[in-house]
């Protein structure tokens, strides 16, 4: 208990959003049909289990600043934005337990590491659904590719700023140590979200919560 007792402000009350937020996003969630659907227990517990294995392998130039891939709007794509948050939190439960983030950060970590990229791809989805035509290429480059490279850049930059709000590290080093590592993620980010979307989109089609045949494949 000795780093949660050592909380910052900051630190404190991203604990209390991120807590309150998932208990809510928990609530909503339909739990009864979660429990029952061994299809829903086997794509939420095992996109949690992938994501974990996932964020253990990172890198980077200063210790403590660390970099590694999100795959967090394919997983909001899959899942769709409930069931992403819920299996996102999973996976940063395990990824702290183990000793790869702080305690201190996990509320840090889950507004800024987990809620702003899902809630973004899930917005993003939605525009793209209403106001965009509804074929196979926009789904997979507007929904997947891009967002995938835009959630990464900006986890970054609000981690980044919140680094130097914080006072734990001067906003030169967080630049030169940190975000300088943005552009080389940017492309890597989007390839992973758009190749896991547009295999699962091929092969596993009814995995997808977001992706609908009638709309994506209609006949011209």
């Amino acid at each position: 208990m000795s780093a949660l007792d050592s909380l910052s402000l900051w630190q404190a009350i991203a604990w209390m959003l991120y807590l309150g937020l998932m208990g809510f996003v928990i609530y909503r969630l339909p739990l009864g049909a979660l429990l029952q659907d061994k299809q829903s227990q086997h794509l939420v517990f095992g996109s949690a289990a992938s994501m974990f294995v996932l964020w253990l392998f990172r890198a980077g130039i200063h210790d403590g600043l660390n970099v590694h891939f999100l795959w967090l709007t394919a997983l909001t794509l899959l899942l769709g934005l409930r069931r992403a948050l819920f299996s996102a939190m999973l996976a940063l439960i395990g990824i702290t337990a183990v000793g790869k983030e702080s305690w201190a950060l996990f509320g840090i970590n889950g507004l800024l590491g987990v809620m702003l990229p899902v809630v973004l791809s899930y917005l993003i989805y939605n525009l793209s659904f209403h106001r965009l035509p509804r074929h196979f290429l926009v789904y997979v480059f507007v929904c997947a590719f891009l967002p995938g490279a835009l959630m990464i850049a900006l986890k970054m930059a609000a981690i980044g700023f919140y680094y130097n709000l914080d006072g734990l590290y001067d906003w030169q080093t967080v630049m030169d140590n940190y975000l300088v590592l943005i552009p080389l993620l940017l492309f890597p980010e989007a390839m992973l979200n758009g190749m896991t979307m547009t295999l699962l989109i091929i092969y596993r089609p009814a995995w997808v919560y977001t992706f609908y045949d009638k709309f994506y494949f209609k006949d011209e």
